[in-house]
């Protein structure tokens, strides 16, 4: 047990470079609210579903994450910072990175029968501040949801998605196989504007503005002789 607390918390150190040691990462509010949720999840599955929820109670009150006991999570599960909520069928896969103000939230069924309502996100996914991925849609392998972003599909693998309503920057292989991107938003390409395309595009502008001048110079110019005459 304490060889897995050490890992888990190795795991979180490997993605904050802010804390100077294990026991700094134990005051983390992501830390209680996911040993809370495990207490939870147990009562939940053993159909105590009162006591479940009074453990979830107390567990958002003193963390200001809201984990349902009914959200299955994996592995090195990681909430940076808190005022994160998670719905009841959510699933989560191993090394999943969330940061403050997330929902991954759910949909309201048509016919008024619950199920799967939630997201699942799957191994490696990172997800930005304030991103809200909504409905159960699955993000895939290593994808990444930038801050602020409404997901509402699926999510391909490796992809990275910005925007509201989001929209996958296709991000290829080679730049998404790296290890970690922090909110996974990358600050540099595909991300930014591609500021070469609108220079050409300015420069194309004037030239063509040129053109016009130079087509309407002979008009002007028998303009003005046929004033002064």
């Amino acid at each position: 047990m304490f060889e897995r607390l050490t890992a888990y918390l190795d795991s979180i150190h490997a993605r904050d470079p802010a804390p100077r040691s294990r026991w700094e990462i134990m005051l983390y509010p992501g830390v209680w609210a996911l040993a809370y949720h495990r207490v939870a999840h147990w009562l939940f599955v053993g159909e105590l579903y009162f006591l479940a929820r009074l453990v979830n109670h107390w567990s958002r009150w003193l963390t200001a994450i809201d984990i349902h006991p009914g959200a299955r999570i994996g592995k090195n599960f990681f909430i940076d910072h808190g005022f994160t909520v998670i719905g009841e069928t959510a699933e989560i896969g191993d090394n999943v990175t969330i940061y403050q103000c997330v929902t991954l939230g759910g949909t309201n069924p048509t016919n008024g029968v619950g199920g799967k309502r939630h997201p699942t996100l799957c191994d490696n996914v990172i997800i930005g501040s304030g991103a809200q991925v909504i409905g159960p849609i699955t993000v895939g392998l290593r994808a990444r949801v930038g801050a602020n972003a409404v997901v509402t599909d699926d999510v391909p693998e490796g992809a990275t998605m910005v925007g509201l309503k989001a929209r996958s920057t296709l991000v290829p292989a080679e730049t998404w196989l790296r290890e970690f991107i922090p909110y996974g938003t990358p600050c540099d390409e595909p991300c930014e504007p591609d500021y070469s395309r609108i220079e050409v595009l300015e420069r194309e502008l004037v030239a063509l503005k040129a053109e016009v001048a130079a087509l309407r110079a002979p008009a002007v110019r028998q303009r003005k002789s046929g004033t002064n005459a």
